[in-house]
């Protein structure tokens, strides 16, 4: 479409070929555009977290929502409980009687839980520990969703372990 010559517009058809070939070279032009982008973001991503971003099922798109949620002062999330509250990916108890069940958590960051989902599903289509790990609790009897809100906490705990903790400090032997 972006190659069509219109021609003088003297006709409808003339009009809405000029139109169309002037929304297929804008289209071009933004794809180009996401595309630098997206170079531009992957270089970022990758001098910040390269572990994370070449993490199965993370890239990064990911791996900058991730940073952006940890923000410029990791130290500040003490704990994986603590990033998978912001997150929104932290169970809630929802029992009632003997029935001992939790929820998913509707709170937290929604832009880092969709990314975490997004994890999740393309860990659930291809990644062989993750679909061990479902068919044996989808053994146990948990539904689809309650897999899912597992597998997100299992997720921040590696993002925890990329972005939030301390480096362990080597013994050195004491001199004397």
């Amino acid at each position: 479409l972006a190659a069509l010559r219109p021609g003088p517009i003297t006709s409808t058809t003339a009009s809405a070929k000029a139109s169309l070939r002037a929304i297929a070279r804008r289209w071009l032009a933004l794809d180009d555009e996401i595309k630098a982008h997206d170079v531009h973001l992957a270089q970022l991503t990758k001098q910040r977290a390269s572990e994370l971003v070449e993490a199965h099922g993370m890239g990064p798109g990911i791996a900058a929502e991730m940073l952006l949620l940890v923000g410029d002062n990791p130290e500040r999330i003490r704990s994986e409980a603590a990033l998978a509250k912001l997150c929104g990916a932290c169970p809630i108890p929802a029992s009632s009687g003997k029935t001992n069940r939790h929820r998913l958590n509707r709170g937290g960051n929604r832009q880092a839980n969709a990314a975490l989902y997004r994890v999740v599903i393309t860990r659930m289509r291809g990644h062989q520990p993750t679909l061990d790990y479902v068919r044996r609790r989808t053994a146990e009897g948990k539904s689809k969703a309650e897999i899912i809100r597992c597998l997100k906490r299992y997720v921040v705990r590696e993002i925890f372990g990329y972005l939030c903790a301390k480096p362990e400090p080597v013994n050195a032997s004491p001199a004397g």
